[in-house]
């Protein structure tokens, strides 16, 4: 039966529903969701355990502490869920800190009363895995037709960007920085996402996790362009941060540094969103890589240069 009432409990899945068009279909949304901005009007059914507008630094160890007690870093409100009595709850099963988990809302769920909504858990690692979610999701709403179109809309702009830069012969070495302190590399499509648009990744490795790396192994990678992107981060508060490296003396040794070649991305609502804007997210690092051959007009939207540091 196709569902009349939808909760997305994760960001990229309620941007995924609003592009196949069924925006008038979702009755509740994680506290993450935020666009298309009229989404923000739905009652948020979910809350972080931990205090978000911390820092980098101050935040990392509350993750940790949440986990190392088997709590989920989200609270899920199954008071505001019983009232809004979905047919459809989507979720992620792919990492414990980005959303609320499938075992979160299972557990949520425990004595639900009547007919259970059904459950949908996405999964993107890489960027394959999008397409078939999108196409996933789609079948379980009853329009196959939709996703398919969306998906070869959204393949298309990332094949343009491949195709052309595939025939540029200087390919610059990245360092995708996902997380400040202490510091994290991208993973999963980032580094697919670096290749596509003409770069080389010197830190991520494609389908897995975002790994934590040493300053040591930054300075070792030396790259010639880093990208400052932290899940769930916009450009005002990676500003706000930014200390955290620029007050590092190796910092100023890097390549990237030296060459003016530190940029800055909206890590919350592009990269770190396994969803559609994720063809934006590419062309950003296009722009970014190859300025002189791409120009998506993102500049100062989805990306800036970094500023100078001042010390």
């Amino acid at each position: 039966m196709k569902p009349k009432k939808i909760v997305s409990l994760i960001a990229s899945a309620t941007e995924i529903l609003c592009a196949l068009g069924c925006k008038k279909q979702l009755v509740g949304r994680s506290h993450e969701c935020d666009f298309p901005p009229s989404v923000g009007l739905l009652p948020a059914c979910t809350e972080p355990r931990l205090e978000v507008q911390e820092t980098n630094a101050e935040i990392d160890p509350q993750v940790k502490n949440l986990l190392e007690q088997a709590l989920s870093v989200y609270w899920v409100n199954t008071v505001q869920l019983k009232t809004l009595r979905p047919d459809l709850i989507v979720t992620q099963s792919q990492c414990e800190v980005c959303a609320v988990s499938l075992n979160d809302l299972e557990h949520a769920l425990e004595d639900w009363l009547g007919a259970r909504p059904r459950l949908l858990a996405l999964q993107t690692n890489r960027l394959a895995d999008l397409w078939s979610d999108i196409t996933r999701l789609a079948e379980v709403l009853e329009m196959p037709e939709r996703g398919r179109e969306l998906v070869a809309g959204l393949r298309g702009r990332v094949q343009h960007v491949q195709d052309v830069s595939r025939r540029i012969t200087s390919r610059p070495r990245v360092a995708f920085i996902e997380w400040i302190d202490p510091l994290m590399a991208g993973g999963n499509w980032m580094p697919e996402l670096i290749e596509m648009a003409g770069g080389i990744d010197v830190l991520g490795t494609a389908g897995e996790h975002a790994p934590r790396i040493s300053w040591e192994t930054l300075c070792q990678a030396d790259p010639e362009v880093v990208v400052i992107a932290p899940c769930g981060f916009s450009i005002e508060r990676i500003c706000s941060e930014m200390q955290h490296l620029t007050s590092k003396d190796e910092w100023d040794r890097l390549q990237a540094t030296r060459a003016g070649r530190v940029y800055l991305a909206d890590g919350n609502q592009y990269f770190n969103r396994p969803g559609p804007r994720l063809a934006e997210s590419l062309e950003i690092l296009a722009e970014m890589l190859h300025p002189r051959v791409f120009n998506f007009g993102h500049c100062g939207n989805g990306w800036l240069p970094c500023p100078p540091a001042s010390r």
